[in-house]
């Protein structure tokens, strides 16, 4: 009895010393993911006399909502907002549909040269950027040249490129779809074609509505991918449309004119508050932040009821 009551302190003790080295891991890779979006919180409510303070290093001694409301209106919030929010929403959810239809082509038929354009789906993303941007960029000016339609300034060259398959890192979606497609049984297709289901909606009832965890993970990814693009995004767009990434990315010169235009306005403007700091650019880069976010909150809930009714994966 003695032996068996020692032998179980000696495994308790091995769980407890386990489960306090995982901890240890844990937390330390999550203050790697929470350090700087903590820094970047507190560095935006410091006021300008807790920058300029050296002994301020992390909580503010009198916080101000100053640096917010100054890059609020130095990113045009509300127009910004809106634009980016429609620009890659529409991107995403054609992102989503076209990758979806491709990863089901890919996961249940068999047709000609299928290796090969499964080969050069992957190609589309080993291949760097602009090797790719450069001929898109001439076939957006051949279009305009021939049809007379101005492509270059406007969203439609990344519209065709989500609707064509070739969006930013589709071909991560379309491998994302296949795998997942590969795991549904084909069985459930062949009970729906019995019952004269076509394959359109076999499609839709079947493949689509036990995905939608898949199609969730998806179009997050997406949104966030077009979101975050300012390299594609400038060359065709070229500052037509005002987007809230790239004009987070010309923060310091967008904000040099809007100080210079205030102190020539009200002519009270001293210098230090005409000077960039650190606590502007944390305050709009916490303000790009905050609607991705907000949507993976959203989708998260969404993602947890998608797994719960996905159905039968697998034989």
């Amino acid at each position: 009895m003695k032996i068996q009551i020692k032998s179980m302190i000696k495994t308790l003790k091995k769980i407890n010393l386990k489960n306090i080295v995982i901890y240890i891991v844990l937390v330390l890779i999550s203050y790697q993911f929470l350090y700087p979006l903590l820094r970047m919180t507190m560095t935006a409510l410091m006021s300008q006399e807790d920058i300029i303070n050296p002994t301020v290093n992390w909580l503010p001694k009198s916080g101000s909502l100053g640096n917010l409301r100054t890059a609020l209106r130095v990113l045009e919030l509300r127009t910004t907002l809106v634009n980016s929010l429609l620009f890659s929403g529409t991107l995403a959810i054609c992102q989503t549909l076209v990758s979806a239809m491709t990863g089901y082509a890919f996961a249940r038929y068999k047709f000609k040269f299928k290796n090969f354009w499964f080969i050069m789906v992957i190609l589309t993303f080993i291949l760097p950027t602009p090797i790719m941007l450069i001929p898109r960029t001439m076939m957006a000016v051949s279009v305009r040249e021939t049809l007379g339609i101005q492509m270059i300034g406007t969203p439609y060259p990344q519209l065709l490129m989500a609707i064509t398959g070739q969006g930013i890192n589709s071909a991560i979606l379309v491998l994302i779809f296949f795998h997942f497609f590969r795991l549904i049984p084909r069985a459930l297709d062949e009970a729906a074609s019995i019952d004269g289901a076509s394959s359109v909606q076999i499609f839709y009832h079947v493949i689509l509505k036990l995905s939608l965890s898949t199609i969730l993970i998806v179009f997050l990814f997406s949104f966030v991918w077009n979101w975050n693009e300012t390299y594609i995004t400038n060359t065709f767009i070229r500052g037509q449309i005002q987007l809230l990434p790239p004009r987070l990315a010309m923060f310091d010169s967008i904000f040099s004119q809007y100080a210079t235009a205030s102190a020539g306005a009200s002519g009270s403007m001293n210098l230090e508050q005409q000077r960039i700091n650190e606590a502007y650019k944390m305050s709009a880069t916490l303000i790009s932040i905050i609607p991705l976010f907000i949507l993976y909150l959203i989708v998260q809930r969404k993602l947890i009821k998608g797994i719960e009714s996905a159905g039968i994966t697998g034989e």
